[in-house]
């Protein structure tokens, strides 16, 4: 991230998911300060991802690792919403960036149907509480035209791109800014 920041894309961003192994060492902020001054990548560009599963087991410790990953300027990502606990009570209590609705919301995606109805009002609640939405596994035409008349703000999935090495991502950067 930081080298594409460097070389011309700066609005260039990386997602890294936290597992709750990591969450729990005591010395995790102290090594994510070290990522963040040896790699001198702005914090900004970082969002760290953790599961609405993990944020439910010990809300008082999550608020305050969540606050402390904020405070050193990364955002935060809450993953998987939408499936398992969804407690609304999360969206207030956790310092969250981002809403990263489960791909299993995505999929059985109809117009007109209770699937799009429910997403319709996820993600104006998330819009109006001043959280930004990430649709996960967008496949199809017709999801995405769905989730932009919702007002979904970013989506993912293989209707974008598949995962790929670094090294045919960069050959794609390369080629799309000739």
């Amino acid at each position: 991230c930081k080298n594409w920041n460097d070389f011309g894309h700066p609005e260039y961003k990386v997602n890294v998911n936290l597992s709750v192994v990591q969450l729990t060492q005591s010395d995790f902020l102290d090594k994510l300060k070290d990522v963040l001054e040896t790699s001198a990548i702005n914090p900004n560009n970082l969002t760290l991802e953790v599961t609405e599963s993990l944020a439910v087991n010990d809300i008082e410790w999550m608020v305050s690792i969540l606050n402390a990953i904020r405070d050193l300027g990364c955002r935060v990502a809450l993953d998987d919403f939408g499936t398992g606990y969804s407690s609304l009570n999360l969206l207030y209590d956790l310092a969250i960036d981002y809403i990263k609705i489960d791909r299993k919301m995505i999929i059985g995606l109809n117009e007109g149907g209770k699937s799009e109805i429910v997403l319709r009002h996820m993600l104006h609640m998330i819009q109006e509480i001043g959280m930004s939405s990430v649709a996960e596994g967008v496949e199809t035409e017709s999801q995405l035209s769905l989730l932009a008349t919702a007002n979904c703000t970013y989506g993912q999935g293989y209707l974008y791109a598949k995962p790929m090495p670094v090294e045919v991502f960069e050959q794609l950067l390369d080629e799309n800014h000739r």
